[in-house]
């Protein structure tokens, strides 16, 4: 449960709500010892229950959430609030993240009533919804089910689906993935998840002690199957290999050491020679700085022409694909129609019938401009080099997603009303609309995914949650398969 949840279990006053509708309550601390004997149990989660008169284990909490450590919440129990001078010296904490709430009950009352709390889902709480679908998904007997409810007219991948899908064929691919953010808090939390799941054998990049103790503040067991690899002890390896990859552009010995000192270029490297199988990175670095050590060092696939994105936007029905979106900010027709090609094979490579909508401000033959020609243009491109693939356009939005404005705008057109792979003009476009519709919306978006690489290395958003890095973790173990 959240600790909102809690909160409104108890009918606790609050006093401050900090992350109260996004902490979830993993275990209860009620203090009956002194403060030494319950630091062991301040770990991520906790929800400490404690009278207003014990300042030590109030400061304690305090402390321990002012170095990181992110608990459910502290409640006071007896309608006691601490003397005003502990509230002071923990003002911090106390108008922080943490939040803080006052219950009417005494202590033992208090965790008497918190354990009749009952299991069921509140409405609002649309996350613990999500893993429970998730959970659902991942253990369901598909082809059981199958055999009773038939398969459908046209074919739809719904999201639980489709990133159940993803963590299967990621086992299956059993790679090795290597993230050069090793000391990030997301990124290590996604790798310990990766390994209990088996989705990919990461390789953290960073010095082990500093990673160890952000871990133990974040509460993340690392499992010993995970590879933590220091920088300072492996660099030397790829300084010969870095020269003779870049000896044309004139860089030296001394040039690649000091190039390595990043760990995006370390990690590039490592891939570069084969010593792992992709990487991930972005969740502090910029888009630039990830792709452009790939470009250097990783180069094109043959025959790709271009590196360009896509993002799966995992909609309430089905999983679209959507590109360019991160890499090519103004591509010419040849290039859009290249965009358009590799997208549909990434949408068919994950398990989505590729229909794709060129889109544009207008449909058809009802407009005209230099924009809308270059779309027609990569349109028909696009059709020459892949017939086999169903491309239409130029098509706006509403035209390509919608049915009833399919039916007026393109009536006869395979791709109106039923498009999933949304080929953008330009990447002001193509930003703007997958962040419009993941925020408004309320999508999850997995991506961006490079495409045209010779070997799989993928963005983060840097606002990337730990679920968006898992799940990239596992599509570019899913390419490196592919590939």
């Amino acid at each position: 449960p959240r600790t909102l949840d809690v909160a409104r279990h108890l009918n606790a006053t609050i006093t401050h709500a900090g992350q109260i509708s996004e902490r979830r309550v993993n275990s209860i601390v009620v203090t009956l010892r002194t403060a030494p004997h319950i630091i062991h149990l301040l770990k991520p989660g906790a929800l400490v229950l404690t009278s207003g008169d014990r300042e030590d284990v109030i400061l304690t909490a305090a402390m321990a959430s002012m170095n990181g450590v992110p608990l459910a919440g502290l409640v006071f129990t007896c309608e006691s609030q601490p003397d005003p001078r502990i509230m002071q010296l923990c003002q911090q904490a106390f108008s922080s993240n943490l939040p803080v709430m006052i219950s009417a009950l005494n202590t033992f009352e208090t965790s008497s009533l918190l354990a009749q709390m009952g299991k069921a889902v509140p409405e609002d709480d649309t996350e613990r919804m999500e893993r429970v679908i998730d959970h659902v998904a991942e253990n369901l007997h598909a082809d059981k089910l199958k055999q009773f409810v038939g398969e459908p007219h046209e074919p739809r991948l719904p999201p639980p689906a489709f990133r159940y899908q993803l963590r299967e064929k990621a086992r299956q691919a059993d790679k090795r993935i290597v993230l050069p953010e090793g000391n990030e808090p997301r990124t290590i939390r996604a790798a310990a998840i990766c390994h209990e799941k088996h989705i990919a054998r990461c390789v953290l990049l960073g010095d082990p002690i500093e990673i160890q103790r952000i871990a133990e503040t974040q509460g993340i067991v690392l499992p010993d199957s995970l590879e933590i690899l220091d920088p300072n002890k492996i660099r030397g390896n790829y300084i010969e290999p870095m020269v003779e990859l870049r000896k044309s552009k004139g860089l030296t010995a001394p040039m690649a050491e000091q190039q390595l000192e990043d760990s995006v270029v370390l990690g590039t490297m490592m891939l570069a020679e084969g010593d792992v199988d992709g990487l991930v990175s972005g969740a502090v670095h910029t888009t630039a700085n990830t792709i452009r050590p790939a470009l250097q060092l990783i180069k094109t696939a043959p025959g790709a022409g271009l590196v360009s994105s896509v993002f799966f936007m995992l909609m309430p029905e089905q999983v679209l694909v959507y590109g360019d979106c991160a890499v090519n900010p103004d591509p010419t027709p040849e290039e859009l129609a290249n965009i358009a090609i590799q997208s549909a094979d990434s949408a068919k490579a994950f398990g989505i019938e590729p229909r794709v909508a060129m889109i544009s401000y207008s449909t058809g033959s009802s407009g005209s401009g230099s924009d809308v020609e270059k779309v027609r243009e990569a349109t028909r491109i696009a059709r020459e080099k892949r017939p086999d693939l169903i491309i239409d356009g130029p098509m706006q939005y509403d035209a390509a997603s919608v049915e009833s404005v399919a039916r007026q705008k393109a009536p006869g057109s395979e791709v109106a009303g039923r498009a999933t792979v949304f080929i953008f003009p330009d990447l002001n476009t193509g930003n703007t609309t997958y962040k419009a519709v993941q925020r408004s919306a309320n999508v999850i978006s997995v991506g961006p995914m490079l495409q045209g690489l010779r070997k799989p290395v993928n963005d983060l958003s840097r606002g990337a949650l730990v679920d968006d890095i898992v799940y990239t973790i596992a599509l570019t173990a899913l390419q490196a398969a592919q590939q």
